[in-house]
């Protein structure tokens, strides 16, 4: 039977006795204050590698303690409204796009049912955990009785995590860079929504790590032809030779939440990897 017990004293012992410690220059200097409880330390530049480590390995625990094996990713703008607020959409081109607010729910809605058939461990909705887009997949899962993570990010506006979140899935970051990775650790499918500069970083990344055979090919689902042409002139960049036409095959137009569940399910049973059926 294997013994479980440690023969070391637990640093939580240590981090609690360090908080009655004698008023002295010597225990009160921050010299003497414990390595892994120095928050000053751990954030000298010095430190930054470890920094990085810890940023990757405390969502990478918390995910494994869920038993969380497969995500489905939701990408999408944090200032697209929900649709009992687009009239105070700052433009007229934001209020329209309020029904991707609940496309994004009816999507995520969906994909929970699933997943809580799985017992939530398979295809767990992850968003970026803030307004708009992200809300609205959160929301959906919280529809279904599932769960639901959150990637969330300390920016100057917008970095208050929704209220739709699973708690204990509720994860916030320093780094870009390692928040990214988490969001493709797991992806079984990429769901993008219309949104800005930081919808368009998570998106092109993605499609460059699956075009470049660093991650394995799943559906990409753009929602919104229309915008997405206009914003990115995809065949002038075949025309220019900068991508292959090929390359227009690692992500697919959709309008609905159930168009987006038709190419999951058509991939699914199609049992060609990097086949996205029906183009």
């Amino acid at each position: 039977m294997k013994d479980d017990r440690k023969p070391f004293r637990d640093a939580h012992q240590d981090r609690s006795a360090v908080q009655s410690l004698p008023d002295t220059p010597q225990a009160q200097s921050p010299a003497y204050r414990l390595a892994f409880a120095d928050d000053d330390f751990l954030c000298r530049d010095e430190l930054r590698p470890v920094r990085l480590q810890l940023e990757l390995m405390k969502p990478e625990l918390g995910l494994d303690e869920h038993g969380i094996r497969s995500t489905i990713v939701l990408f999408g703008g944090a200032r697209i409204p929900r649709p009992e607020d687009r009239d105070a959409a700052r433009s007229d081109t934001l209020r329209d796009m309020s029904k991707y607010y609940e496309e994004a729910r009816d999507f995520a809605r969906a994909i929970t049912e699933r997943s809580v058939a799985s017992g939530c461990t398979e295809n767990v909705v992850v968003t970026g955990g803030g307004p708009g887009v992200m809300e609205a997949g959160n929301r959906g899962a919280q529809d279904a009785g599932g769960k639901s993570i959150g990637l969330n990010i300390v920016l100057p506006h917008e970095q208050e995590p929704n209220h739709y979140i699973t708690p204990e899935l509720c994860f916030n970051f320093h780094y870009f860079a390692i928040r990214k990775m988490h969001f493709l650790l797991r992806a079984k499918a990429i769901a993008v929504f219309p949104g800005g500069f930081g919808t368009m970083d998570e998106t092109f990344e993605a499609l460059t790590l699956i075009q470049t055979g660093r991650m394995e090919q799943v559906p990409v689902l753009l929602f919104g032809e229309e915008f997405w042409r206009e914003i990115v002139n995809w065949d002038a960049l075949v025309r220019a030779g900068t991508i292959s036409a090929a390359d227009l095959d690692l992500f697919r137009f959709v309008e609905t939440a159930q168009d987006a569940l038709d190419v999951i399910d058509g991939w699914t049973l199609s049992g060609k990897r990097g086949e996205i059926p029906g183009r």
